[in-house]
C-alpha cells in the first residue's frame, strides 16, 4: 500500500476539530512535502520524523513523499502531528499494519530519538476522539490528564516504536484507567478564623460564597481586604467531576512548563500592571487568559483602580456571558470564563479617607480622578460592594476568636445544595426570566425594591442583582420565598463609591 490515512486532531480554542494525515508514496526522485496549510513547525517535522523513524530502526521510504493534512483551509500549528505523520508513512510503505488505523487518533511531538514529547490540549482533544468512538494514542507525560474522562479509551506511548508496535499487536500499550477525584486538603487553606472582627466583610464573603456573587471591598490600606480574598477559597466548596475537567482542559492549552494540575479551585492574583491580552487571552494563536484561567474559581483583583481603565473595561461581558469571544485576522477562539470576582481597592489614592485617626491629603478632583477609572457599567455589573473600615487597636489586640472556614463552607454547601435542587444552578447565573419563573420572589418584596429603585436611581442590572442576591439570603436561612427583609438587606451590601 503506497497511502494510508490516520486521524489526528488540531486545536482551536477550546475545541479539537479533526485532521486527516494523508500519506502518500509515488516513485520518481525522493522528497517529502507537507501540503495542507501547516505552519512553521509543521513544516519542520520533516526533519524531526525522517530522523524519529530511523531511529527506531525503520526504513525511511526513498521515495516521494507527499503529506496531505486535511482539510486544508483550517491552520495546522505545533509539534502534535509528528507521530500521525510517521505513523502515515510507515502504513504508507508497508512497514507497519494500517488496517486498524480508522480505530485510533494520534498526536504527539517526536524527537530525534524517536522519543515521544508533551503536547498542549490533550483533554479537549481525547474529549473529541471518545465522541467519535476512537481510541486515543498520545505522549504519556500527557496521559494522566485525560484520566478523569469517564469511557475514554486513552494509551500513553513513550517512543514511536512502542506505537508501531502496539499497532502491529506485538506490545499492546496500556490504557490509562479513569481516577477517581480525591478531595483537595481544605487544611492547606488559609483559616476564617485569622480574620479579626470585620464581621459585615465576613457575611458579604460567605454570601458572595453561597451564590457565586461578585464582591468588590474598599477600605484603607491595612484592614485585611488581601486577608479576605485570599480566604474565599477556603469557604467555597470543591470543585465536581465536570468543573474539575473544564479547568484541566483550559490548563493544558497552556505551555508545558506552565500547566498546573490542582484539584482545589483556582484563584488568579494578576498584578494591576496586567494588559488587556494577558487578561482575556490573546495572540496571533488566541491563548486563554486570567479569566479564563479563572475558570469555576476566583479572579482576585487588588488595587482595582491602579489597574489600567481599558483593561478593566474588558471584564464587562465575561461577567456577563461567563465566556470570552477572541477574534484576529486569521483566528478566532471562545473560552468559557465563569470566574468569581473578588476586588479590593482604597477609598482615595492616599487610602486614608474617612479614617478616624489619619487624614486624607487628596484633593476632591485626585479622588474623582481615583474613582473614575472604576466605569459606572462595571460597578453595576459587582454584586456587591462594601465598606472595610480600619479596626481600633483593641481589637487586633484581642485574640483572634472569629469562626473557621470549616463551619462556613457547610453553611455554604447546604445553601448551594438548595439552589441546585431548586434551579440546577447556583443564584449568580440565574436569567432574568429564572428570576421570575423559579426564585420565589414576593410581590411585597418586589413592590419595595421598586420603590427602592427610584429613589436611588439604580438600573434594572442592579434591579436584577439586587434580587438574585436576596435569592441567596433566603436560601442561607433556609427560607421558601424572598421577603421584603432579604431585599432590604441586599441593598444594604450594594453602597455606592
Amino acid at each position: 500500500m503506497s497511502w494510508a490515512v490516520v486521524y489526528s486532531r488540531a486545536l482551536a480554542g477550546m475545541a479539537a476539530p479533526l485532521v486527516e494525515v494523508e500519506a502518500h508514496l509515488a516513485n520518481g526522485l525522493p522528497a517529502f512535502s507537507i501540503v495542507g496549510l501547516p505552519d512553521t513547525e509543521v513544516k519542520e517535522s520533516r526533519d524531526r520524523v525522517r530522523a524519529a523513524i530511523i531511529q527506531s530502526g525503520f526504513d525511511f521510504p526513498a521515495k516521494k513523499i507527499t503529506v496531505n493534512l486535511a482539510p486544508a483551509d483550517l491552520p495546522k500549528e505545533s509539534g502534535r502531528f509528528d507521530l500521525p505523520i510517521a505513523i502515515g508513512i510507515l502504513a504508507a510503505s508497508g512497514q507497519i499494519d494500517g488496517t486498524n488505523l480508522h480505530q485510533y487518533e494520534l498526536v504527539g511531538e517526536l524527537g530525534l530519538s524517536g522519543q515521544i514529547r508533551p503536547i498542549r490540549g490533550a483533554i479537549a482533544m481525547a474529549e473529541a476522539a471518545r465522541q467519535h468512538q476512537r481510541s486515543f494514542i498520545l505522549p504519556s507525560d500527557n496521559a494522566f490528564q485525560t484520566a478523569l474522562l469517564p469511557d475514554a479509551h486513552v494509551y500513553g506511548a513513550d517512543t514511536l516504536l512502542a506505537v508501531a508496535a502496539h499497532l502491529n499487536q506485538n506490545q499492546p500499550l496500556s490504557p490509562v484507567d479513569v481516577q477517581h477525584i480525591q478531595q483537595p486538603d481544605e487544611t492547606n487553606y488559609p483559616d476564617m478564623a485569622d480574620v479579626r472582627g470585620q464581621q459585615t466583610a465576613r457575611l458579604a464573603l460567605e454570601i458572595a460564597a453561597a451564590g457565586g456573587h461578585s464582591i468588590l471591598m474598599s477600605g484603607p490600606p491595612g484592614t485585611g481586604k488581601s486577608m479576605l480574598a485570599q480566604r474565599l477559597p477556603g469557604i467555597l466548596p470543591p470543585l465536581t467531576a465536570k468543573e474539575l475537567v473544564s479547568v484541566w482542559s483550559l490548563q493544558s492549552l497552556l505551555p508545558h512548563g506552565q500547566q498546573k494540575y490542582r484539584l482545589n479551585r483556582p484563584f488568579r492574583s494578576p498584578h494591576h500592571s496586567t494588559s488587556a491580552v494577558a487578561l482575556v487571552g490573546g495572540g496571533s494563536d488566541p491563548r486563554p487568559g486570567e479569566i479564563s484561567l479563572a475558570h469555576h474559581g476566583i479572579l482576585f483583583l487588588d488595587e482595582l483602580p491602579e489597574f489600567d481603565r481599558k483593561v478593566l473595561e474588558v471584564l464587562r461581558e465575561p461577567l456577563e456571558s461567563g465566556e470570552i469571544h477572541i477574534s484576529r485576522a486569521a483566528r478566532q477562539a471562545t473560552y468559557p470564563a465563569e470566574f468569581q470576582l473578588i476586588a479590593a481597592m482604597n477609598p482615595c489614592p492616599c487610602g486614608y479617607l474617612g479614617h478616624p485617626v489619619k487624614p486624607c491629603r487628596c484633593t476632591p478632583e485626585a479622588i474623582n480622578r481615583y474613582r473614575d477609572k472604576i466605569s459606572g457599567p462595571l460597578l453595576d455589573r459587582i454584586d456587591l460592594i462594601i465598606e472595610v473600615p480600619s479596626l481600633p487597636a483593641s481589637d487586633l489586640l484581642q485574640q483572634a476568636n472569629g469562626e473557621n472556614s470549616s463551619s462556613i463552607r457547610e453553611r455554604v454547601r447546604t445553601a448551594r445544595s438548595r439552589q441546585y435542587q431548586r434551579q440546577g444552578k447556583i443564584n449568580a447565573q440565574l436569567s432574568n426570566r429564572e428570576l421570575d419563573d423559579i426564585a420565589r420572589i414576593t410581590l411585597e418584596a418586589k413592590q419595595t425594591l421598586a420603590s427602592v429603585m427610584e429613589k436611588l436611581s439604580l438600573s434594572a442590572r442592579s434591579f436584577h442583582r439586587i434580587l438574585r442576591i436576596a435569592r441567596t439570603l433566603a436560601d442561607m436561612n433556609d427560607i421558601h420565598d424572598v421577603e421584603t427583609s432579604h431585599i432590604l438587606r441586599a441593598i444594604s451590601f450594594r453602597r455606592a463609591l
